[in-house]
């Protein structure tokens, strides 16, 4: 049996939550059984990130300009370029032992894309992925992004998922450094008013089923 190991974190500091995904990483590293986690999070304060692809030429503005409006800036492991996390936004860290799901890094980012494909239909929604792009779309609009990381073979990093986000922060960047698409939300694309609360125990149940986990076991979030 395969049980998720699930953090729900609230809203919490980018730095915070990359010190636990670590810690979590070392942990199943050395885990005997098929252990996965997976930590749920919105970020505030909002940070931008710089994937091993981001360049200092996506950021529109300053960093000092950033820093005033409450902005931090982080370099990070994961794949990919410049994206923005912040409020309103779903982000999800699954640390799972790849070498034991087939070790195919192509097949769980595409994992995660179908999670979030499942969860946004459940909505109505006609999601779908992009040629040449990762993350999950509706249309020509990115409602989603990915950037994972792998360290001996245990996945960290994750997805975004703009659930009400605030939309005109990804003017401050080039995000994902895609310079003719749009960012959406589902309020947007739903036209409605839809909470992160909402949507979290879809966004998991949806996990499980594309990862094949048979039960979860929920933990606080100070482990």
């Amino acid at each position: 049996m395969s049980v998720l190991q699930l953090t729900d974190l609230g809203r919490a500091a980018y730095g915070t939550t990359l010190a636990l995904q670590k810690r979590l990483v070392e942990q199943t590293k050395t885990a005997d059984e098929d252990l996965g986690h997976l930590l749920l999070v919105e970020h505030d304060p909002p940070v931008i990130t710089l994937g091993r692809r981001g360049k200092e030429a996506d950021l529109l503005v300053s960093r000092r300009r950033l820093a005033e409006m409450g902005l931090e800036v982080h370099e990070s492991s994961r794949g990919g370029e410049v994206t923005y996390h912040g409020p309103g936004q779903l982000v999800g860290y699954p640390i799972i032992q790849l070498a034991r799901r087939g070790g195919d890094v192509r097949g769980y980012v595409r994992n995660l894309e179908e999670t979030l494909i499942r969860l946004l239909g459940g909505y109505g929604l006609q999601p779908g992925r992009k040629e040449k792009f990762t993350g999950v779309w509706v249309g020509n609009e990115k409602v989603a992004a990915i950037g994972v990381a792998v360290h001996r073979w245990v996945t960290y990093h994750g997805f975004a998922l703009n659930v009400c986000t605030d939309l005109s922060r990804f003017e401050l960047i080039v995000p994902c450094g895609i310079h003719d698409k749009r960012i959406t939300s589902m309020s947007e694309l739903l036209r409605r008013d839809v909470t992160v609360e909402e949507v979290k125990p879809k966004l998991v149940e949806a996990f499980c089923e594309v990862f094949e986990f048979d039960g979860i076991e929920e933990h606080p979030a100070d482990t």
